[in-house]
């Protein structure tokens, strides 16, 4: 599979829409084009992609997603760039995936098992996909696919919250003194906010620190109640589990609904595996130096690294900055090197004894 093979499998991976929820027709693709590669492929039933290349007890389970979030941009090449939805976040990493396992598996040179899964609906809270795959593999080590840029290794990422708090009250003329319904769920946002502030006072590191933000707030009445929906989503620190965060959002609201769409704990690993050892070894062999991160968002690595118990890291080519924007694209002379880096890392860490 050489580098124009491998742009075309993600220019054409790139044409194929695949929000979450509607991911089967790339999951076909890809199912087929893995299947041309030697991978022994299927789509499983939670509607992943899966591919599986090479023999041995112990495999490395590459993980990446299909869906992402809405927003069509017109698949192009441009000065080096190749522009698209999910070019960064994360059909680039996907496809950097396959095409690494296809390079070894053709040049004969994959010393153990790789399974590449593409996950659905990791862009949603049910990280369905994820939550399949999870009692049906037991690898010795889990690359998630998400943008790092070629040199940075992603040791971990926050945990989130996001929860509908609900404010009710009986239905009142605006001209009455009493505050409105639509005001208390303000004065609500600002003290949820305060909060927060005064939490992270002493944590200067954002990686530790609880970051909320309100995603919509609105309104109405039936004629009888007023109400007013604060929709709220809190990036969580490694010690605040979603349960006391569920608790702490309700503080400012004690006669509130508070009603949880979605929760996840942080997770962070350690950088001292095998794992990171070939991950950073194949970088510098690349030319670049190791930057190992903690990111903000959270992925699927927050699920399946803590109940696989493995060696467990993000990485991926693509600009983490651009993710879910209208500029989204991938420089393509950094997707090549990812694949290269890719190539080696696997080589290196199924090559070592166990």
């Amino acid at each position: 599979m050489n580098d124009d093979d491998a742009i075309a499998l993600l220019e054409s991976m790139l044409a194929i829409p695949s929000v979450s929820g509607d991911e089967a027709r790339l999951a076909a693709f890809l199912v087929q084009e893995m299947g041309r590669r030697g991978f022994a492929a299927h789509v499983d039933g939670a509607g992943n992609a899966v591919g599986e290349i090479g023999a041995g007890p112990a495999a490395v389970v590459l993980l990446g997603h299909l869906d992402t979030v809405p927003g069509a941009i017109p698949v192009r090449r441009e000065a080096g760039r190749l522009y698209g939805r999910g070019a960064v976040d994360a059909k680039g990493p996907l496809a950097a995936f396959i095409a690494a396992g296809a390079r070894l598996h053709a040049a004969r040179r994959l010393p153990g098992r790789v399974i590449v899964i593409g996950c659905v609906e990791e862009e949603v809270p049910s990280s369905r996909g994820a939550q399949y795959v999870l009692s049906r593999y037991r690898p010795a080590a889990c690359i998630v696919g998400e943008p790092s840029g070629v040199d940075g290794i992603t040791l971990g990422y926050k945990g989130v919250l996001r929860a509908t708090l609900r404010l009710e009250q009986a239905a009142q003329h605006s001209a009455h003194a009493g505050p409105t319904v639509a005001a208390r769920a303000c004065a609500v946002w600002q003290q949820i906010a305060d909060a927060a502030a005064r939490f992270n006072a002493a944590r200067p590191r954002a990686f530790d620190q609880l970051l909320p933000a309100l995603l919509r707030i609105h309104s109405g009445s039936d004629g009888r109640r007023d109400w007013a929906e604060l929709q709220i989503n809190l990036r969580l620190p490694p010690d605040l589990p979603p349960d006391a965060a569920g608790s702490w959002l309700h503080d400012p609201a004690p006669d509130g609904t508070l009603t949880v769409q979605g929760a996840t704990p942080a997770w962070a690993g350690a950088r001292t595996t095998p794992l990171h050892r070939a991950l950073a070894q194949a970088i510098r062999a690349q030319g670049g130096t190791p930057r190992y991160l903690l990111k903000t968002g959270t992925a699927d690595l927050n699920v399946v690294a803590p109940a696989w118990g493995c060696p467990a890291l993000a990485y991926g080519p693509g600009e983490a900055a651009l993710d879910h924007t209208p500029d989204e694209h991938i420089r393509l002379a950094d997707y090549r090197r990812g694949i290269a880096t890719l190539e080696r890392a696997l080589t290196a860490y199924l090559n070592e004894p166990r």
